[in-house]
């Protein structure tokens, strides 16, 4: 005999795939067949193959346990760090704070040590979330560059990443940035806009002033906050969010960001001082109305705390 409760995770999917993909010794005849014996029982109660099960549904199976083998598998995401650092964690998200160096995803190089294998490390231990029973995969509403720090927004639900989402597109997700730049602006705010062609063979993005072939309309908002030996400390409202596109925007009004070997002045470093310190949930949510009017800020980000104490060039 075994039992379980269905997590978050587990909600949605129907009792016959939620049990075949947990428990594959399990021969989907004799599922069925228990199933109509009351053999299977949802909440102590006889159910049915085609139930759709819903957080917190007790489950059980009077079966023998040679058949009621979970399905053992060898995650990667367990080699990642343990815990990312959590800005803010409820049912359906996480805010994150991610480091300079540390990839969202993997790449061709790097496939463990990412945030995303963090979270799904996390959220395993917790029992938040389960992979063999194939439901859902934790995942990030929005990404920035390996060198690029600040916050991210995970998704412990297919619902919450839907709205997310939408959200994130139609801006009821307000992202700051902030930006250590050269030179001094003549001009202390303004919005900026242009095209962004994307280079795939590079990895790299050119912008010019009118449109080319291929390329994207991209808008920029900025506010000069602070200025000392011909750096400015800008916040940065991403109106669109094009690929690298504060970094190749302000190198082409020029003022490259500071540290930046891509964009900006080559002196061997790459870690660019860029910083997605804030976000703030703006009205028009339904499961996440409890977040509507809050912003989430980072105040002792480096590039902020390396600027006030002039430690820049």
């Amino acid at each position: 005999m075994k039992s379980f409760t269905a997590t978050k995770s587990d909600s949605g999917r129907r009792l016959d795939r939620l049990l075949g993909a947990m428990f594959p010794k399990l021969p989907r005849s004799l599922m069925y067949k228990e199933i109509r014996k009351k053999n299977i029982k949802v909440n102590k109660k006889r159910c049915d193959a085609g139930y759709t099960v819903r957080e917190g549904d007790l489950i059980e199976l009077y079966i023998g346990d040679e058949l009621l083998e979970e399905k053992k598998s060898y995650y990667d995401f367990l080699k990642a760090p343990a815990a990312p650092e959590i800005i803010y964690e409820d049912e359906d998200l996480l805010i994150l704070n991610k480091k300079a160096g540390t990839l969202c995803h993997p790449d061709s190089h790097e496939y463990v040590n990412t945030l995303i294998s963090s979270v799904k490390r996390y959220l395993y231990e917790k029992g938040e979330w389960k992979p063999e029973s194939g439901a859902f995969s934790p995942a990030l509403a929005n990404r920035l560059d390996r060198n690029t720090s600040g916050l991210i927004i995970a998704a412990k639900n297919a619902a919450a990443l839907s709205e997310l989402d939408l959200a994130i597109k139609e801006r009821r997700i307000e992202k700051h940035y902030l930006a250590a730049v050269h030179g001094i602006f003549k001009e202390k705010s303004g919005r900026l806009d242009a095209y962004l062609t994307k280079n795939e063979s590079t990895n790299t993005v050119s912008v010019t002033d009118e449109p080319a072939e291929g390329s994207k309309h991209i808008s920029t908002a900025y506010k000069v906050l602070d200025e000392y030996g011909g750096l400015s400390l800008v916040d940065i409202d991403l109106i669109t969010g094009r690929t690298h596109q504060i970094r190749a925007h302000m190198a082409h009004i020029g003022h490259p960001l500071v540290d930046d070997g891509k964009y900006g002045l080559k002196y061997g470093r790459s870690r660019q001082a860029l910083c997605s310190y804030s976000l703030c949930f703006k009205s028009g949510f339904e499961l996440l109305k409890r977040l509507e009017g809050r912003e989430f800020r980072l105040d002792k980000c480096e590039v902020l705390t390396k600027f006030k104490e002039r430690k820049y060039i």
